[in-house]
């Protein structure tokens, strides 16, 4: 069982706490909305997402979960910490790290010995080692860190099941043996695990994005041209999804519900 801190008590970041809790971990998520704290104190889930209500109000029970706005509470103890807050969209459409920013700032401040920080949030390559950076100013001259990278493939309305049976596991940094650690966390889940430096990490999640994306803006495209050649696009898109090198997902997904 590993003491585990996750900094935000959003989307990725409850899902998070939760899933680790539910797999013996120790788990204590952070957030300084102090509403959102009592509310998931007393087992309230501020978004409806299948199962996670069930396992925070489990996991509360069993005392392997819990809440808090006070970071000099849960970080000194926490042999890993998870950043799992907001990274919206600038008008410009950068991504704003300045809730990134913050809590690397604050963790710094309250870590004692060696911990291993982890960013979940989705974040631009290069992110990593800003973060160490930050880190290094901040944090004590006694205590001691590695960053890792271990962005998150959850999808709302399956992000339960997407973090117990997920695809692959991505996880990066230029500590081989804190990356390890990591994948320690994940190893009863039976998923492949990918190990690389921060940067190659980084870019995997910003590149699988892409390529969905891609999927579907491709397929409206050809749902336009399918409408002004009085095609059926659904069957279109079912007559590509058989073809094994093309594949169902993100085509149109329908079509495989009915199928």
């Amino acid at each position: 069982m590993k003491r585990i801190a996750v900094v935000g008590t959003g989307y990725v970041g409850l899902t998070t706490g939760a899933c680790f809790a539910e797999l013996g971990n120790g788990v204590v998520c952070v957030d300084i909305d102090a509403a959102k704290i009592a509310r998931l104190r007393r087992g309230e889930v501020p978004f409806f997402e299948p199962g996670l209500g069930e396992m925070v109000a489990r996991n509360l029970a069993a005392r392997r979960l819990s809440f808090t706005t006070d970071y000099a509470a849960a970080i000194p103890e926490a042999e890993v910490v998870f950043i799992a807050v907001a990274t919206p969209t600038t008008a410009d459409g950068r991504a704003d790290l300045r809730y990134v920013r913050t809590a690397a700032q604050t963790i710094g401040a309250h870590l004692c010995g060696h911990t291993i920080i982890v960013n979940k949030s989705t974040v631009p390559i290069g992110t990593g080692d800003w973060v160490g950076t930050i880190l290094r100013r901040t944090a004590p001259a006694e205590a001691t860190f590695a960053v890792v990278s271990n962005p998150e493939f959850l999808a709302e309305g399956s992000a339960v099941s997407d973090f117990l049976a997920p695809d692959r596991v991505v996880l990066g940094g230029d500590d081989r043996g804190a990356a390890e650690a990591v994948a320690g966390l994940y190893l009863g889940l039976e998923a492949p695990i990918i190990i690389a430096d921060l940067r190659t990490a980084e870019m995997i999640k910003y590149a699988s994005n892409a390529m969905l994306a891609t999927r579907v803006s491709f397929i409206n495209e050809i749902a336009a041209i399918c409408e002004r050649l009085g095609a059926d696009v659904r069957l279109v898109a079912k007559g590509m999804g058989y073809d094994k090198r093309i594949g169902k997902a993100f085509l149109w997904r329908d079509v495989w519900q009915s199928a």
